[in-house]
């Protein structure tokens, strides 16, 4: 069992409800558990409210599987997991129960749903080709307790796409937009609403768009003074940060 401060855990040793061994076994364990190959910080949710989040890549399947168990064993839900391939999904999800979703590669163990979720979040991709970095900052978005609705494939290429759901943008208290290529969307958007505005570039492009560079230069030159920007492909950051607009 899992207490959320040493006053708490003082007071089940008075109580009985927890023995003084097992009181001394859950300070050792503070502020971090030790597994040799990764430090997990328990108390991350305490200082900021959200658990720490497991980086999938470049880790092994077994590193997960040890993290996700640590954490587990602690008491914790809604355990994230972002850039996890299908591959290694199969394998964790054989160990602990996993929501895992392929478009945006986060796998989430042990979730819990917020039964009334806090909105309104807008997530809008100017392209098809945006979706896994749109989706990244959806699902986390969504993980942390938010409303969230998806306009997708809306870039300036089309601008009627996306006029024709002014009245839903202009209702947001924080939108989220993904684009590759110029990266224009992002100025758009800010200049019709009122909201914060997070602006992720992506990676999509021909060879002029230097892998997202030209979409994040044209994001940090954006004359809407509402737009801030995230790094390329940063779709996990741009999630947790309109959470914490919105009131996460």
């Amino acid at each position: 069992m899992e207490h959320d401060s040493i006053l708490e855990l003082l007071e089940s040793v008075k109580t009985g409800a927890v023995t003084p061994e097992e009181a001394l076994l859950q300070l050792k364990k503070q502020p971090f558990e030790d597994l040799g190959f990764a430090k997990i910080d328990h108390h991350r949710g305490l200082r900021h409210g959200v658990s720490e989040v497991i980086f999938g890549e470049g880790k092994t399947p077994e590193q997960i599987e040890g993290i996700v168990s640590a954490m587990a064993g602690r008491g914790q839900k809604n355990i994230m997991i972002t850039r996890l391939s299908q591959d290694k999904a199969d394998i964790v999800g054989k160990q602990h129960s996993l929501d895992y979703d392929p478009i945006s590669r986060i796998g989430v163990c042990y979730r819990e749903r917020a039964e009334s979720p806090r909105g309104s979040i807008i997530v809008a991709a100017a392209g098809t080709s945006d979706l896994p970095v749109a989706e990244e900052a959806a699902v986390t978005a969504e993980v942390l307790g938010n409303k969230v609705d998806r306009l997708y494939d809306v870039g300036v290429a089309g601008l009627h796409r996306l006029l024709s759901y002014l009245d839903v943008i202009m209702s947001a208290r924080v939108v989220i937009v993904a684009a590759g290529m110029e990266g224009a969307l992002a100025t758009v958007i800010g200049g019709l609403v009122a909201c914060p505005v997070i602006a992720v570039p992506t990676s999509v492009g021909y060879g002029a768009s230097f892998g997202g560079i030209s979409a994040l230069l044209t994001m940090l030159n954006s004359c809407a003074g509402n737009v801030s920007v995230v790094n390329i492909d940063n779709g996990f950051g741009a999630g947790y940060i309109a959470s914490l607009i919105n009131g996460g």
